[in-house]
C-alpha cells in the first residue's frame, strides 16, 4: 500500500527515520537558513541541474570520490555569502561529538546549497556561521513549518517579467510511504518560473499581470512571443533535499537525486533555466532495512519533490518589503 502524506504532523522529511529539520528565520529582514540533520550519517548524493549553481561540498559526492557519509545538509538564503551557515552547523556538530574520525579531530562533512533572495529587504543581512549554529539548535522530528521560514524566508516566484510581478516563494515538505519504507523531499522553492499544480496543470503562484490582479502563465507568454525582461544569472534557484530510510549506494544516492528533479519538472515552468541553479541532495539512512527498488524509489523521490514544491508556494505569505509587494498564493486561487 502506497500513502501520501502532506499537510500533517506524518507528511514531511521528518517522517523519514534519522532525520531532524531546524529552521533559523532572521527577523532583521526575509532571510534564513534550515539544516537537514543526520546524526547517526547518511549515504548522500546531489544533483545539479540549473545552470547558476551555489554550493558547497558537491564534488565530495561524487560516487568515484571516498567520502561516502554526510552528517547534515544546509540550505540557505543569501547568495554566496549563505555557505557562511555550514560553519555554523560544522562547529554544531562537532560539540555533538558528531563527524567524521580524521584520528587528530572529528570532521563534520555539511554539504550546502544556496538561493538568491538579496533583491528582498536588506542584501547586507544574510546567513552567516551563528545562523546555521541555530539552525541545528531548533532541529527536531516534528513537522517543520512550512512557507516564509528558514532558507524559504525571502523566496520569491514567477520572476520572468520582472520582481514587480513575482509572488511569494517558500519552503515545504511532503512524503510518501509504501510497504515500510519511506521518501521525503523539503524544497526551497525560490523560482524563475511558475508553480504550478501537477496533477491539474492550474496555476498556483508565478508572474502576475501588468496590472497585478491576476496570473499571466509565464509558459504561454513566452510562447506567444512576449520577451522576458533580462535576467542576471543566478538571482532564482529551487534546492532541497531528498530522504529516505531505504539502504542506498552512493550512486543510487545520486540516482534518487537525478529522479527527484523530475517532480521540480512538473510543478515549475520552467524549470531549470539558464538563471536557476536547481539543486537536490537525496540522502539513504537504511534504518527501514529494505528497499522496494530504485524504479519505485524514484517515482516516490518525484512525487515527494513535487507534492513538497507545491506546498512551499501554497503555504507562503504575501510580504511587504519597501517598495516590494509579494503576494502570496492565497491572494491568487490556482485556475
Amino acid at each position: 500500500m502506497i500513502t501520501l502524506r502532506t499537510g500533517n504532523s506524518s507528511g514531511s522529511i521528518t517522517n523519514v527515520a534519522g532525520i531532524e529539520v531546524g529552521h533559523f528565520t532572521d527577523a532583521r529582514r526575509p532571510t534564513g537558513c534550515t539544516v537537514v540533520l543526520v546524526r547517526g550519517g547518511a549515504v548522500a548524493g546531489v544533483d545539479v541541474r540549473g545552470a547558476a549553481p551555489g554550493t558547497r561540498e558537491t564534488d565530495l559526492l561524487d560516487p568515484c570520490n571516498v567520502v561516502s557519509t554526510v552528517h547534515a545538509i544546509l540550505l540557505a538564503g543569501g547568495s554566496a555569502w549563505g555557505l557562511d551557515a555550514a560553519g555554523g552547523v560544522m562547529r554544531w556538530l562537532e560539540s555533538k561529538g558528531i563527524g567524521l574520525d580524521v584520528g587528530s579531530a572529528l570532521v563534520p562533512i555539511v554539504p550546502a546549497a544556496v538561493l538568491f533572495d538579496l533583491l528582498v529587504g536588506d542584501a547586507h543581512i544574510r546567513p552567516d556561521a551563528q545562523a546555521g549554529y541555530k539552525a541545528c539548535e531548533a532541529a527536531s522530528r516534528e513537522h517543520p513549518e512550512e512557507g516564509n521560514v528558514g532558507a524559504g524566508t525571502g523566496a520569491a516566484v514567477g520572476k520572468m517579467f520582472g520582481m514587480p510581478c513575482a509572488m511569494k516563494g517558500g519552503i515545504g515538505t511532503a512524503s510518501v510511504t509504501l510497504d515500510g519504507v519511506t521518501v521525503g523531499a523539503l524544497i526551497a522553492c525560490n523560482a524563475l518560473g511558475d508553480v504550478v499544480d501537477p496533477d491539474t496543470g492550474a496555476l498556483i503562484a508565478g508572474a502576475r499581470s501588468a496590472d497585478g490582479t491576476g496570473l499571466r502563465d509565464t509558459r504561454r507568454s513566452l510562447l506567444r512571443g512576449e520577451p522576458p525582461l533580462p535576467i542576471l544569472a543566478g538571482t532564482n534557484t529551487t534546492i532541497g533535499v531528498i530522504a529516505t530510510d531505504a539502504p542506498l549506494t552512493k550512486a543510487q544516492a545520486k540516482r534518487l537525486a537525478l529522479m527527484g528533479h523530475d517532480g521540480l519538472a512538473r510543478c515549475i515552468n520552467p524549470a531549470h533555466t539558464l538563471s536557476d541553479g536547481d539543486t537536490l541532495f537525496a540522502l539513504g539512512t537504511g534504518l527501514a532495512g529494505k528497499s522496494p527498488g530504485m524504479i519505485v524509489l524514484g517515482v516516490m523521490a518525484a512525487e515527494a519533490v513535487a507534492q513538497a514544491t507545491v506546498r512551499a508556494v501554497r503555504n507562503a505569505q504575501s510580504l511587504i518589503a519597501g517598495d516590494l509587494n509579494l503576494p502570496g498564493a492565497a491572494d491568487f486561487p490556482p485556475r
